[in-house]
């Protein structure tokens, strides 16, 4: 019988190993929600929201799966990859070849973190590095304007296509109008001055009514992307904790309320990724976050 330790390929020593194993290493899925709320602050416990998992996560990762078999698509992708990945950022390669699309929630944790119902509507929405725009989507059906910032050429071009309109990297802020919404996704520790966009996202809502929905990987560990390498920050968040529930404290009390910002809504949900030959799919661990202006004036300052 033919296995795969007599293979001397890497490559198809992978492929194989994917064929013959299948799911057997993959995690339980109802873990990536599960936390102990009587590890978290007390001031976080009774804003904490328990998601789990459901249909629309469970599509996604149906399509990731399957994406994942098409052998020939996948070695293309990763020679496509290798070629470029000295040369540009991994997320214009993922634009560029139309793969690597991410989900952060369904529509229905959206709603629940929101507390609003299908039929709720606003006028603007800012979604904040907006990838390929899939994101974008879930949330932009409740919104008459639909805007969004992304560095990446390739990914610009895909959310042109969905028609949102796109803004500059440092334009957003002055328009000359404000936001209901703005989401802030997996950007925080991929920023260069975490604190400043922050300021600049509560001065960029509507008072009192402006909420801002932000996603961050725990545990936290900040980077940015600099022509296809990965570099330190200018500003280095440094979040205490060990644990899921200790660094969501410490977000709330030591970053977020710093900037004049205060939780309205918290919970915990996997971070997904389409795969590639090696993996299905990719997951990180993620806390979602509905904050809003906190009645002070300005502001704490660094």
């Amino acid at each position: 019988m033919w296995t795969g330790k007599h293979i001397r390929s890497p490559l198809v020593r992978s492929l194989y190993m994917s064929m013959v194993e299948g799911e057997a290493g993959a995690a339980d899925p109802q873990e990536w929600y599960r936390v102990c709320p009587d590890l978290l602050g007390e001031p976080v416990r009774p804003l904490f929201v328990q998601s789990h998992l459901d249909s629309d996560t469970k599509a996604f990762l149906k399509r990731s799966q399957e994406k994942s078999s098409w052998l020939f698509t996948q070695l293309y992708h990763s020679l496509i990859s290798s070629v470029l990945s000295p040369l540009v950022s991994r997320t214009s390669i993922n634009g560029f070849l139309g793969r690597g699309s991410m989900f952060v929630f369904s529509a229905n944790q959206f709603q629940q973190l929101l507390r609003i119902g299908t039929d709720w509507k606003a006028e603007r929405l800012l979604d904040l590095g907006a990838g390929d725009g899939g994101v974008t989507e879930v949330m932009g059906v409740h919104f008459r304007e639909v805007y969004a910032t992304e560095v990446s050429p390739p990914m610009k071009w895909h959310l042109q296509r969905r028609n949102y309109t796109l803004l500059g990297i440092d334009e957003w802020q002055h328009t000359g109008f404000q936001y209901d919404v703005i989401s802030c996704l997996n950007l925080l520790d991929r920023c260069d001055d975490p604190l400043l966009l922050l300021r600049d996202i509560r001065s960029s809502l509507i008072p009192k009514t402006g909420r801002l929905v932000l996603a961050a990987v725990l545990p936290f560990q900040p980077y940015i992307e600099v022509g296809g390498k990965w570099e330190r920050p200018k500003e280095h968040l440094k979040i205490a904790g060990k644990t899921w529930e200790e660094q969501v404290t410490n977000l709330c009390s030591e970053v977020f309320q710093r900037v004049g910002f205060e939780l309205e809504a918290v919970t915990r949900l996997p971070y997904l990724c389409e795969g590639d030959m090696y993996n299905d799919y990719y997951v990180l661990d993620d806390a979602v976050f509905v904050l809003k202006a906190s009645e002070e004036d300005s502001p704490q300052g660094k």
